[in-house]
């Protein structure tokens, strides 16, 4: 007696249009419903699999094994007719693991060589864990693929896949699979050295005649060995009887982060609003404001008197607590939950916002805030971070080509 209750009809060849249509209206002659139904291109061939089971609504009492042989001869004329290849396979009625969390696995790596995918695909299988689809997300500037996957325990599948992202050199970020992915979101990114290259407190201190020193206190703070707080008075204190006109200077030299302007044009149009919190100064990330039509803002304040600064500061100081509690204002002001908001940065004073971020992302960041952030991205391009989105490449070009914003992409 046959037990079979499904049947999985897969058609490979040539990509064509028409091919889905006619292998549906193959399968519309029969007694069948679609339970599930897959296609995928990868350059110029075709796989598309559809499994289908006897409708017992409508021929109650059929014998499936005569209808899945007839559906065999239907499908196989279409096949010759479309010079296509075609595989069956029985099944027992079982579809995808619905019962487990689905989880969505992206890889990013410039390059990505095959060895290093298969190395995380081994790390799924190890988990015990199943990969239901794999999709390219981009070629270009990096090679980025998602792997959804299913029957895994996120906490310790997260922990493996970091150890081989590491071993293999990529990024590899894991996160759970659900509607509010690409719900309305709020990014919120670090400012010096994410959002811009380099340290704005470094170019006003080459003006300064102080940058080694500067700098010095800048790398020690950023790696979690001093206060920021601390450290940032210090820093700020050797700018004291610097002429204000430094400031004018220093906001012409910015350098955005290449992908910068891509990425906040792409989020905008995907309905997420977007902020920058910085422990620099509001003097530059004003017109950082103005420039990418930013949200929100925060950072501190440079004191000036006399067209000189003082080498002190007016205001709360934004420190690594201080941008945590940014992230929660900007989130309230803009009706999103915490959970859907995502954090960029790359010091030891952005870990409060990344840890309360929904998605805490480092980007190009120090060790101790790679070990804990939420994921890691270690190329030199900022829009790679709606790959973890799930956003493709493709979607990117296709909206700046209807989109209404002039910005030129970068």
């Amino acid at each position: 007696m046959n037990d079979h209750t499904t049947l999985l009809v897969t058609v490979t060849g040539r990509d064509r249009p028409g091919v889905s249509a006619r292998l549906l209206s193959t399968l519309s002659v029969f007694p069948v419903v679609l339970v599930d139904l897959e296609q995928v291109v990868v350059g110029d061939r075709l796989v598309l699999s559809a499994l289908v089971s006897v409708d017992e609504g409508v021929a109650p009492g059929v014998r499936r094994g005569r209808v899945f042989t007839e559906i065999r001869s239907a499908v196989d004329k279409t096949c010759i007719d479309l010079d296509m290849d075609v595989e069956y396979s029985d099944g027992n009625g079982r579809v995808g693991h619905a019962s487990t969390e689905q989880l969505h696995v992206t890889v990013l790596a410039d390059p990505l060589r095959p060895g290093a995918l298969g190395a995380i695909a081994s790390c799924v299988a190890r988990a015990g864990a199943n990969i239901e689809r794999i999709e390219r997300l981009a070629s270009y500037p990096v090679t980025s693929f998602e792997l959804d996957i299913s029957g895994a325990d996120p906490e310790q599948l997260r922990g493996d896949l970091s150890m081989e992202a590491a071993t293999q050199g990529i990024d590899v970020a894991l996160q759970p699979s659900g509607l509010h992915r690409r719900a309305k979101h709020l990014i919120v990114m670090d400012v010096d050295s994410t959002l811009i290259q380099g340290e704005v407190i470094e170019l006003l201190a080459e003006h300064a005649g102080c940058a080694e020193e500067v700098a010095r206190v800048t790398e020690e703070a950023m790696r979690g060995e001093l206060d920021f707080e601390d450290s940032l008075r210090r820093r700020v204190a050797l700018l004291k009887d610097l002429d204000a006109s430094a400031l004018d200077e220093v906001r012409d030299r910015l350098v955005l982060a290449p992908g910068a302007r891509t990425l906040v044009r792409t989020l905008k149009r995907l309905g997420y609003e977007c902020a920058i919190v910085s422990g620099g100064f509001s003097q530059i990330t004003d017109a950082l404001v103005e420039r990418l039509g930013i949200d929100y803002s925060m950072a501190n304040t440079l004191e000036i008197v006399d067209g000189k600064l003082t080498g002190q500061l007016v205001g709360p100081i934004v420190d690594r607590k201080g941008k945590a509690e940014a992230l929660r204002r900007f989130a309230g002001e803009a009706g999103v939950p915490v959970i859907q908001t995502v954090a960029i940065g790359d010091g030891a004073n952005d870990l409060d916002m990344l840890q309360t971020a929904g998605l805490g992302v480092a980007y190009n960041a120090k060790p101790v805030v790679q070990e804990q952030a939420d994921t890691s991205v270690n190329v030199p391009y900022l829009d790679t971070i709606v790959y973890l989105l799930g956003v493709s490449r493709d979607e990117v070009e296709a909206a700046d080509r209807d989109g209404d914003l002039d910005e030129p992409a970068g």
